[in-house]
C-alpha cells in the first residue's frame, strides 16, 4: 500500500502556496475505506488459531505462532526454585498493574508485583493525548457509552462500556486524589481550578481531560509513587512471567517470574492472579514501527491461552494516524492526538486536507494510508509520509506549542526542525491491542484465580479504540481487577502449585501437527534483548 511520494520540497512549496489547506472531502464510504487501506483488513493479514480456547478465530500470523507455542519450561526447570508467597500477584507494572496493586493491598491483601523491566516502564507512558471521562454539564454517560460503541463498529461488549463510562467520574477524582494534575481552564486556577475539557476525535462532547500533551507520563508518575509509597506492596522490577501456575482445582494460583539479576527462575505462589501485561506493538505487525515500549510482545495473551482463558477480538490493532515518518531514527514516535483536537490540520503532498481530523483514528489512519498508496504522499530521504500542520496551528493559536504541545515540540527539535515554521511529516504506526483476554465487568477471565486489566484485555473496545478510553480503562478495570483479587484470595488458598497444565497443551499442538519447538512468550523483540538471557529460547 505504499508508493513513491512527492518530493519533499516540491510538498513544502505547495502546502506554503495553499496555507490554510483547502479541504478534499473523503468520496469513499468508511466501510470501503477501510476494507481497502486498513492494515488489519489487506489480504494475508490474518491466519486462523488451530488450538486453544479460541481456536477457529483470526489473528496475525506472528500472533498465532506466539499463541500456538510450548511453554519455555518444564517441570525440572522449577525444582528447588525459591518461593514467594502472597495473596495477590499482579503481573505488570505499568498503569493497569499499579492500580490493581494498589486496590488489592488497600483492602488488605499482601501484594506482589512483578513487571519485566522498572514499575512505570509501560505503554502508559506513551499515552499523550489525554483521559475521557463525563464529567461536564453538557456531556453524559450514555453519549459516552454510544461514543464508544459507535468508534468500534458496535463491535465491543456493552456490559464493559457500561462499566468503562460510569466508572470515569469517579476515577478522575481518584486520579487527583493520588495527586495527579490535570489542565484547567484559563483564569480557574485561583478558584480551585476547572478541568479543561476538548472534544476529542469520534466523540459527540468535550470530555477529554489532559495535562499538556504528557497526560500518560503524569497519570504513571502519580501512580509509580503511590506504589512504591504503598505499603503491602512488594515489587519485583526486571522479574518477566515466564508461566502461570496452577493448583490441584485447576485455579491460576501464581506465576513462574525470572529473577534477571540472578538469572534463575522464582516461583510466586498466590490466592488470585491479576495480568496486566500491556499490548503487542513490538511484534510489528504487517511491518509497521511502532510507538510501545520495548516489553510489549503479548507475552499475558501467551500466558492466559495456554492456561484456557478465550480471546476476543485478537485480528484488530489500532494504528494511531500520526507517528512519525521521518526523520527515520524517530520512527514509531507518536504526535499527540492533542494536536489534531487543538486544530491541526493533515494535509497531503498537494498541499490539500483530505479528511476530518477527528474521525475515529482507523479512519483518519486509512484515509493517510490511501493518500500515500494513490501518490499524494510526501517523500524524503526515501521516507514517504503526509504533513500534520503545526505552523498554521501555531499562527491561529500563538504559544499553543510552547504552553500546551510540549512534547510535540521536544520532537520537533530531536528531528531538527522548528514546528512553528515547518510541519511534521508523519504516518500511522502500531499502537495499541484493541482486542485480548476476554473478561467480565469485574476483571474476571473463564480461568478460575485469574484476573486481567489493561490493554490485554479484549471486549471493551470493539474493533477500534476511542482515544481516551485507554487511560480510563486502566483506572476503572484496574481497580475492579485489583478488588476482585483482594476478595478471591481471601477465599481461595493456594494448594499444591505446578505446570500440571502444559501436558494438556502440548498433547493438544502435537494432534494439530504443531511444532514443541517453538516457544514462548517472547519476552522481548529480537533487537531489544538487552539482558541477553539467551537460554530456553528467551532471546531469538
Amino acid at each position: 500500500m505504499s508508493a513513491a511520494g512527492i518530493p519533499h520540497a516540491q510538498a513544502l512549496a505547495a502546502w506554503r502556496a495553499a496555507s490554510p489547506a483547502p479541504a478534499r472531502a473523503l468520496d469513499l464510504p468508511v466501510p470501503e475505506l477501510l476494507t481497502a487501506y486498513h492494515p488489519d483488513r489487506q489480504p494475508g493479514a490474518m491466519v486462523t488459531l488451530r488450538v486453544g480456547a479460541s481456536a477457529g478465530q483470526e489473528c496475525p500470523a506472528i500472533l498465532a505462532d506466539l499463541l500456538q507455542a510450548d511453554s519455555l519450561l518444564e517441570d525440572v526447570d522449577i525444582a528447588g526454585a525459591p518461593m514467594l508467597d502472597a495473596d495477590v500477584l499482579v503481573i505488570g507494572g505499568g498503569g493497569a498493574g499499579c492500580v490493581a496493586a494498589l486496590t488489592a493491598a488497600r483492602a488488605g491483601a499482601r501484594v506482589l508485583l512483578a513487571t519485566k523491566l522498572r514499575i512505570g516502564d509501560s505503554n502508559t507512558v506513551m499515552a499523550e493525548g489525554g483521559i475521557q471521562a463525563a464529567v461536564g454539564a453538557e456531556d453524559s454517560l450514555q453519549r459516552h457509552f454510544e461514543d464508544t460503541l459507535r468508534a468500534g463498529h458496535f463491535a465491543a461488549d456493552k456490559a464493559l462500556v457500561a462499566a468503562l463510562v460510569s466508572g470515569g467520574p469517579s476515577a478522575i477524582r481518584w486520579l487527583i486524589q493520588e495527586g495527579m494534575s490535570f489542565d484547567l481552564t484559563e483564569g480557574s486556577q485561583r478558584m480551585g481550578g476547572t478541568l479543561l475539557r476538548k472534544k476529542p476525535g469520534g466523540a459527540t462532547a468535550a470530555r477529554l481531560l489532559s495535562y499538556r500533551d504528557f497526560t500518560g507520563l503524569e497519570l504513571m508518575r502519580a501512580l509509580r509513587e503511590a506504589t512504591l509509597l504503598q505499603p503491602g506492596i512488594t515489587i519485583l522490577d526486571r522479574h518477566p512471567a515466564l508461566e502461570l501456575l496452577t493448583d490441584d482445582r485447576g485455579r491460576c494460583a501464581g506465576a513462574v517470574l525470572h529473577d534477571f539479576a540472578h538469572g534463575r527462575p522464582v516461583l510466586a505462589r498466590a490466592g488470585a492472579v491479576v495480568l496486566a501485561t500491556g499490548g503487542s506493538g513490538r511484534l510489528h505487525l504487517a511491518g509497521f514501527p511502532t510507538s510501545n515500549h520495548y516489553g510489549a510482545t503479548a507475552d499475558g495473551l501467551v500466558l492466559a491461552y495456554r492456561l484456557g482463558a478465550p480471546l476476543r477480538e485478537v485480528n484488530s490493532f489500532q494504528y494511531h494516524p500520526t507517528g512519525i515518518a521521518w526523520p527515520p531514527h524517530m520512527e514509531g514516535a507518536l504526535v499527540s492526538e492533542a494536536a489534531r483536537s487543538s486544530g491541526a490540520f493533515l494535509v497531503n503532498g498537494k498541499g490539500e486536507r483530505f479528511v476530518d481530523e477527528l474521525q475515529p483514528r482507523d479512519v483518519v489512519a486509512s484515509a493517510i494510508l490511501r493518500e500515500i498508496a494513490e501518490g499524494r504522499g510526501v517523500e524524503r530521504d526515501g521516507k514517504v509520509g503526509l504533513f500534520l500542520d503545526t505552523p498554521t496551528l501555531e499562527k491561529g493559536k500563538p504559544g499553543i506549542l510552547e504552553k500546551s504541545l510540549v512534547t510535540l515540540r521536544h520532537l520537533a527539535h530531536r528531528g531538527g526542525f522548528d514546528p512553528a515554521e515547518e510541519p511534521f511529516l508523519i504516518r500511522p504506526t502500531l499502537h495499541y491491542q484493541n482486542g485480548g483476554v476476554e473478561i467480565d465487568p469485574e476483571g474476571r477471565t473463564a480461568v478460575p484465580g485469574l484476573l486481567c486489566a489493561g490493554e490485554v484485555t479484549g471486549g471493551l473496545h470493539g474493533r477500534n479504540r476511542m482515544m481516551g478510553n485507554a487511560l480510563l480503562e486502566l483506572v476503572v478495570f484496574g481497580r475492579h481487577a485489583g478488588a476482585g483479587a483482594a476478595a478471591g484470595a481471601r477465599a481461595e488458598r493456594p494448594r499444591n502449585v505446578g505446570l500440571t497444565h502444559l501436558a494438556d497443551w502440548r498433547r493438544a499442538l502435537v494432534a494439530q501437527g504443531l511444532l514443541l519447538g517453538r516457544k514462548a512468550p517472547m519476552i522481548f523483540p529480537p533487537y531489544g534483548n538487552f539482558d541477553a538471557v539467551t537460554d530456553r529460547g528467551m532471546a531469538a
